[in-house]
């Protein structure tokens, strides 16, 4: 398996015959690159994720601004542009604002917090493939690596809340830790029922095993539940509603983010949405097919020979994983409008009284269903 870090190196004739150096100075140069082309990513899912949630919300609450807001005057309403300028301007207004720094904040650990943060989930799109052999880096681990470097982001938000010398900002901080460190359990038991009927940690082999058998979600009950689990777990370890008590804004004004504004505020806010995506690309890999057609696995369900399928290949791959992204995405946006915000204890209790034991039982029960129907 190759990755793009392999095919850009491969493109270069001659490599092998290089000094060690010049490679060395290729090889980073390829590195920055593609690392370029996560981050523009990365602001563009927020971008469009903003003018998402603004649309979704809108229509779901009749709101004003997001839907009429256009162009050099002219009202949106329900026009794809409606909105569009008021996501442009906060956008430059965050990119402009002055960066103000508390007088008796931690100033090292204030500045660099909102980054650890950023990092994490900038590291974790590097094992994330969005087709066959399109990935920055081909991890034979790749599960194992996304989820460990997921968890590194609680600890920008913990060092930003107690930098930042205020109350509700440690409250946050404090709360951040204890739910995502609480919800990575259900999420990592979750996975590890998938990793036990296919036997590895790739992505790649995850997906070749739907490939030929049928998506994890419609394998068997207990995969079904297992979905779930990693989707409402993750919701969670996004800190989304209705468990984004780490930035409650009715109890802690806004949680960790209290004291930020400008620049720093909205990388707190990229990496927020890119968590989102990163959440939704593992469900769709891991649970969804990942690349693969809807229509050609319903077909391959049937036995139909492949001629007959079709809407495959790796320009569709791409279309396909990323559509059922947005789809997973639109339903957090979804959850966020419609359901109330829980409190800290219930928080808590879903994670461990509730999806805990049912993801260890489900774990016990897909051994059992794979001992009687494999």
């Amino acid at each position: 398996m190759t990755s793009f870090t392999d095919s850009l190196m491969g493109l270069l004739p001659g490599l092998a015959e290089m000094p060690g150096v010049v490679v060395s100075l290729i090889f980073i140069i390829v590195v920055a690159i593609l690392g370029l082309v996560v981050f523009l990513f990365m602001a563009a899912n927020a971008l469009v994720a903003v003018y998402m949630e603004r649309k979704v919300s809108a229509f779901m609450q009749d709101r004003l601004g997001p839907m009429e807001v256009g162009f050099w005057g002219f009202r949106g309403g329900k026009r794809f542009w409606g909105g569009i300028a008021q996501t442009l301007a906060d956008a430059l207004k965050l990119v402009v604002k002055e960066d103000i720094i508390p007088a008796k904040a931690d100033k090292p650990l204030f500045v660099v917090g909102p980054f650890i943060l950023f990092i994490a989930a900038f590291c974790a799109f590097i094992g994330i493939p969005i087709g066959y052999g399109m990935a920055i880096s081909d991890f034979n681990i790749g599960i194992f690596y996304v989820m460990a470097i997921s968890s590194v982001g609680v600890v920008g938000i913990i060092v930003s809340g107690w930098a930042s010398n205020n109350k509700w900002s440690l409250y946050g901080a404090m709360r951040a830790a204890a739910q995502i460190v609480s919800y990575e359990l259900p999420v990592g038991l979750s996975l590890l029922l998938v990793v036990m009927v296919v036997g590895s940690l790739s992505f790649y082999d995850i997906v070749a095993w739907q490939e030929t058998h049928r998506w994890f979600l419609v394998h068997s009950p207990f995969t079904l539940v297992g979905f779930l689990i990693f989707f409402a777990a993750g919701v969670a370890e996004a800190n989304r509603t209705p468990f984004d008590l780490p930035e409650a804004e009715s109890e802690l004004v806004a949680g960790h983010m209290t004291e930020y504004s400008g620049f720093r505020w909205a990388i707190f806010f990229l990496s927020e949405y890119a968590n989102m995506a990163v959440v939704s690309f593992m469900a769709v890999l891991v649970f969804l097919g990942g690349w693969l057609s809807p229509v050609g696995s319903v077909l391959r369900l049937f036995g139909v020979s492949e001629a007959w399928y079709f809407l495959e290949g790796p320009i569709w791959g791409v279309f396909w994983i990323s559509a059922k992204a947005i789809l997973m995405i639109f339903m957090m946006m979804w959850f966020r409008w419609t359901w109330p915000r829980l409190r800290v204890d219930q928080v808590m209790n879903t994670a461990w009284k509730f999806l805990l034991p049912v993801a260890l039982l489900n774990i016990f029960f897909i051994g059992i269903w794979e001992l009687i129907f494999a």
